[in-house]
């Protein structure tokens, strides 16, 4: 879709995903490649978010929550941040995730005094859904260091923890791969990197950054299927665990965020332009 159009309507998108009057296009990428069917099955809207409101304003705390902090574990730089810092509507529909190399609040981090901020935000005590049609529509930042992420976690984490809880990585981008994103599941003993995934290329040469894409899963029992712009590129079911178990079984939550630096993107360099923008255009989730 090009970014001049701006908006997918979520019938619309699940219907592109799952093939209008056809078969939809395999794309590039690995995984197994997916054919969908020709009949669409008509979705009922559950979460939906387009982020209209007045420039500088936060996000919707009745469906977004942030999530504060810094992270050791993926030895991240940046410190998550509440308000409008680094997440505030731009008035013209989209929510735009900044983040900045400062530290205005004089933040900690594991590795000492933060280099950076940016924002984290969650659906964890608003919204869980098991099974449906999840997507979003998003323009990536530029830039070594670079980590944006639409993903969801289980909603069982605080009891089970994690990989058990499970976690659905819709899209992740890193910044020294411009051209491209990736989709991923981890559970109990295919976590980490051994996390079970493909990626997806865009065509000649293209950027992320460049334009606006819709990232989504259509996620059923015993399969989940990851598309861009429409094109299925990669699906996995319990076939793929190689024995382990399947935890995809219950309501996960959604997370956006923007990382800074890590032990997959590894860290900004002078290159890195800052600010840098994850601009979210919606998040629209369906039952179909």
């Amino acid at each position: 879709m090009s970014s001049s159009s701006r908006r997918f309507r979520p019938l619309l998108a699940a219907l592109l995903v799952t093939g209008l009057g056809g078969t939809a296009a395999v794309a590039a990428g690995g995984g197994h490649s997916a054919i969908a069917p020709a009949a669409a099955v008509a979705a009922t809207a559950t979460f939906t978010d387009d982020f209209n409101g007045a420039a500088g304003s936060g996000v919707n705390s009745s469906k977004w929550r942030p999530e504060t902090g810094d992270n050791v574990n993926n030895h991240e730089r940046e410190y998550y941040t509440s308000g409008t810092h680094n997440a505030a509507l731009d008035g013209q529909g989209h929510l735009v995730i900044t983040a900045r190399k400062d530290n205005p609040g004089g933040y900690k981090c594991w590795y000492g005094t933060c280099q950076y901020t940016s924002a984290r935000l969650s659906t964890a005590s608003t919204f869980t859904q098991k099974y449906g049609h999840f997507e979003t529509r998003m323009k990536i930042p530029k830039g070594q260091g670079m980590w944006p992420a639409f993903w969801m976690l289980g909603n069982n984490i605080g009891s089970v923890g994690w990989p058990n809880s499970g976690e659905i990585d819709i899209m992740e981008n890193v910044g020294f791969e411009p051209g491209a994103v990736h989709g991923t599941i981890h559970g109990p003993g295919y976590s980490g990197s051994n996390g079970i995934g493909a990626g997806y290329t865009l065509p000649g040469g293209a950027h992320f950054y460049d334009n606006f894409h819709t990232f989504a899963i259509d996620w059923s029992p015993n399969s989940i299927k990851w598309s861009v712009d429409g094109h299925v590129y990669e699906t996995r079911t319990p076939s793929d665990l190689h024995g382990n178990r399947w935890v995809f079984d219950h309501p996960f939550y959604i997370i956006v965020n923007l990382a800074v630096g890590g032990y997959w993107p590894g860290d900004p360099n002078g290159s890195t332009p800052f600010p840098a923008k994850l601009v979210v255009d919606y998040v629209h989730v369906t039952t179909s």
